[in-house]
C-alpha cells in the first residue's frame, strides 16, 4: 500500500495492485480497476516511485533496479 494526499490535505493509503492508470491533467488523477478513482497532491512521476518501492520493498527479487 502507498500513502497518498487528496486535494484537501488528507493522507490516505492505497492498494497500489488496483491501480489501472495514472494521468496528469493536470491533477494527477488515479484509476483503479474496481472503477473508483481518486485525484491526489504527488506527481505521477511520485505515484509510479512509490508503486516501485512499495513492490521492491515486500519482494526484492520482483523488481530489478535498472541503475
Amino acid at each position: 500500500m502507498i500513502e497518498l494526499t487528496r486535494l484537501n490535505g488528507i493522507h490516505f493509503v492505497l492498494n497500489e495492485d488496483l491501480i489501472e492508470t495514472v494521468q496528469e491533467n493536470p491533477d494527477t488523477t488515479i484509476y483503479l480497476t474496481n472503477g473508483n478513482l481518486y485525484i491526489v497532491q504527488e506527481s505521477m512521476h511520485e505515484v509510479i516511485e512509490r508503486c516501485v518501492k512499495y513492490k521492491r520493498a515486500v519482494s526484492p527479487n520482483s523488481l530489478k533496479s535498472s541503475d
